[in-house]
């Protein structure tokens, strides 16, 4: 490289330069000549392309996530919001927990294994960076149809992928989804979700402060895998005809990042660092300028001191490798000794890279060349904005129209058993323990609840049992249908199932998947679902802590389902009081909590019956999904109820088959006078539960029910070993049992 970059590119301004094929629009380009007054250097180019991208930047969607700050309720639990690497709340007792949900979708459609575990990887270190010891994963997952080909490609290697990193490093799985459809066949949702705790005063920022600190680099060495990887990878469609634009995927080693997480904690204990940023998306070219706009001064950076796997990488690959394993840490003078050593004990390479400078550029050198100079928020933060054309579709007056509740129903009590079987033993309500017993659910000691319980919890402090729950859900279908009630349909079911676990939803953090935002019908979607979200977060008094946007999921003209996934994180103050899935004593009563309504749009039985999305998704009601919480969270604390589960996927029967399964215990149901026994058994209405009560508790929670206005049905008792809906059919919990569980592995063991 010639000496003097940065002039050259001021004496050469017509250089062409390949600004289309990094994946930048030409007023992107032309903007970025604007900012610098002269054309941008090879090194300044990779650097906007990378953080410009969708993934990186949220040009396409960040005119509508500012609703999320614009309605945020009101709640002294948010700590951190959104902004910085993850949320953080405040869960009592002097505890923080940090939580956030994000994509991998279009690495571990290429790659499985390791673009499922690099995601974990990736989270787990954002976590970290806030200051947290991780203490627990969960993983919503969504895949083309079961017995599709491809299928048993991807869903083998991402779950392995999980498993594998997850398991070394010693994190639970304790929770999230499997769901198959065919819309999901060219671009499988992979998102992973991470969990930390800390003492209030061990809050960390990513933020570059106090001219003449050190920045240093830590940990693996920078290599040529995942260049411009899940940056450029997530920001364009795949086309039907083959791979386009399709980096290598990052590789992943858990065994470093093992020892990069205890290094860090040291390092935090010891209050060595004055701001840190893990290594992602954009690797070296995000950490730099996210660091430096986002402290008081500048930044000078010797790219060639960075430690390298490969010798022949050229700087502008450097700047864009997305290696993992790597932090970025913001050191004192006087502390840099101590980082060094404490990085040497725990065999963690680390090197000063550069300095906090008095300025206001950033400022990369390679081999004494100048061939970075920019305003770092032009980098990081300051990336275009679109306000891109949406429009509600033609074809969604249509789908609407479809209506389910018209499909032909069972004739005979036969057919309607027939039918019962065929949805539990269906892929999506079948069980997943092929799936789930490939993670370690119980590493640490601390996993209170781990899948199949409606959410995963977890034990913080082993003196008080303070601890907290998160469950993740989220149904395209019903976005589909209509985007913005099926995002409330997603954190409705999310908020329900916490609180039905015994813990109090405090926090949301969500994934919100969709396809190109180049089409006006996906950016519609994108932007109901968006507003649906934000409504729904105000109603239920659940802020949105941080999360992200994962867009362009389709291939050729064909998008996914809108597929908003939301995390609800909930505390509950003694995990002895928590409510498992579980029947377990025979005489005691099984209540419906909710009112039951003929609402079959998007609904299981629609899909695994007739094979038929229409209609609309069931009514939300996000002031009766507040007392329902409310009512579960007493009952719990209380003592009043034994088990609970709530109603979703699948309707009651799905329900009550999961928890007498789960318990080796069965019912018997008596259809509620003004139900049929087919919308009583299938109908998908939100706002519902059903929990069993001991007969010595039932006048109390009859009347906590009664009291507070939530309707409440003795719908039958905890008995024998099957279950029994009177007066149509019995079912052999060895039936069921068979149905449930042989379904996936029949289809990918």
């Amino acid at each position: 490289m010639s000496l003097d970059t940065v002039k050259q590119a001021e004496q050469t301004p017509e250089a062409a330069q390949p600004w289309k094929e990094l994946g930048l629009k030409e007023d992107e380009y032309a903007r970025i000549r604007e900012i610098l007054g002269r054309r941008p250097t090879g090194a300044e180019l990779a650097m906007y392309s990378v953080m410009w991208s969708e993934h990186c930047s949220y040009k396409s969607s960040k005119v509508h996530l500012k609703q999320f700050g614009e309605k945020a309720p009101q709640t002294d639990a948010l700590l951190v919001g959104i902004g910085e690497n993850a949320g953080v709340v405040d869960v009592g007792q002097g505890y923080a927990v940090t939580f956030k949900v994000e994509s991998h979708n279009h690495p571990s459609y290429i790659e499985p294994y390791q673009g499922a575990a690099t995601g974990v990887g990736g989270i787990v270190r954002d976590i970290l960076a806030m200051g947290a010891r991780p203490v627990a994963v969960m993983d919503p997952l969504r895949f083309g149809a079961a017995d599709h080909p491809d299928t048993k490609r991807v869903l083998p290697g991402v779950v392995a992928g999980i498993g594998g990193y997850g398991n070394c490093l010693g994190l639970p799985n304790i929770g999230g989804e499997v769901v198959f459809d065919p819309c999901y066949q060219g671009n499988p949702l992979v998102n992973a979700l991470c969990v930390g705790v800390m003492k209030h005063e061990d809050i960390h920022l990513a933020k570059a402060s106090g001219a003449g600190n050190k920045v240093i680099l830590y940990g693996a060495r920078t290599g040529g895998d995942g260049i411009g990887g899940v940056s450029v990878l997530a920001s364009e469609t795949f086309e039907s005809t083959g791979p386009a634009k399709r980096p290598a995927v990052q590789v992943g080693d858990p065994f470093q990042e093992k020892l990069l997480i205890e290094c860090t904690l040291e390092i935090f204990r010891e209050k060595l660092v004055a701001g840190i940023q893990d290594l992602g998306g954009a690797g070296l070219s995000c950490a730099t300028s996210e660091l430096a706009s986002a402290g008081s001064g500048g930044m000078r950076v010797e790219l060639d001191t960075v430690p390298l796997r490969d010798a022949t990488l050229s700087p502008e690959e450097i700047l864009m490798s997305e290696s993992q394993e790597r932090m970025c840490a913001i050191v004192e003078p006087d502390k840099v000794d101590r980082f060094l050593e404490i990085c040497e004990k725990w065999d963690v390479i680390a090197t000063v890279i550069g300095e906090v400078t008095e300025g206001t550029r950033l400022e990369i050198f390679w081999h004494g060349d100048q061939i970075v100079d920019v305003p770092p928020r032009s980098v990081a933060h300051e990336g275009p904005t679109y306000h891109r054309p949406y429009a509600r579709p033609e074809w969604q007056d249509a789908l609407q129209a479809d209506d389910a509740n018209a499909l032909p129903r069972p004739a005979t009590s036969a057919e309607l058993r027939e039918q019962v079987l065929r949805v539990v033993g269906s892929p999506n309500q079948a069980s997943k323990a092929w799936i789930t017993d490939q993670y370690d659910r119980f590493v640490q000691g601390n996993t209170v609840l781990a899948q199949p319980e409606d959410s995963g919890m977890i034990r913080v402090d082993e003196e008080t049992n303070l601890g907290v729950a998160v469950a993740t859900d989220g149904n395209g279908r019903y976005a589909k249908l209509d985007p913005y009630a099926g995002a409330q349909l997603a954190l409705a079911e999310a908020y329900r199932n916490v609180a039905a676990s015994g813990a109090k939803p405090l926090a949301i953090s969500d994934c919100l998947n969709f396809g190109s935002p180049e089409d006006p019908a996906v950016m519609w979607q994108f932007a109901e679902a968006t507003r649906g979200l934000a409504d729904g977060c105000l109603a239920l008094g659940t802020p949105v802590t941080g999360g992200n946007v994962s867009l362009y999921n389709q291939t050729g003209e064909t998008a996914i389902h809108p597929t908003p996934v939301v995390a609800v994180l909930g505390v509950i103050d003694d995990v002895t009081r928590r409510t498992p899935v579980a029947f377990k004593d025979a005489g005691h009563l099984v209540y419906l909590l909710g009112d039951t309504r003929e609402e079959f749009g998007g609904s299981a039985w629609s899909q695994v019956v007739h094979d038929h999305l229409g209609g609309l998704p069931p009514a939300v009601d996000l002031d009766r999904e507040r007392l329902l919480g409310d009512i579960l969270i007493s009952a719990s604390r209380d003592g009043m109820i034994d088990a609970a589960h709530d109603l979703s996927d699948g309707g009651l029967i799905q329900a009550v088959t999961e928890s007498c399964l789960r318990g080796g215990v069965g019912a018997r149901l008596v259809v509620p006078d003004g139900l049929d026994a087919f919308t009583f058994l299938f109908s998908e209405s939100a706002g519902r539960a059903i929990v069993a009560v001991p007969r010595s508790e039932e006048m109390r929670f009859t009347d906590m029910c009664g009291a507070r206005g939530l309707p409440a049905t003795r719908i039958g008792v905890i008995d024998g070993d099957e279950i029994d809906v009177q007066g149509e059919f019995t079912l052999p919990l060895a039936d069921l049992r068979a149905a449930h569980e042989t379904a996936i592995p029949s289809l990918l063991g």
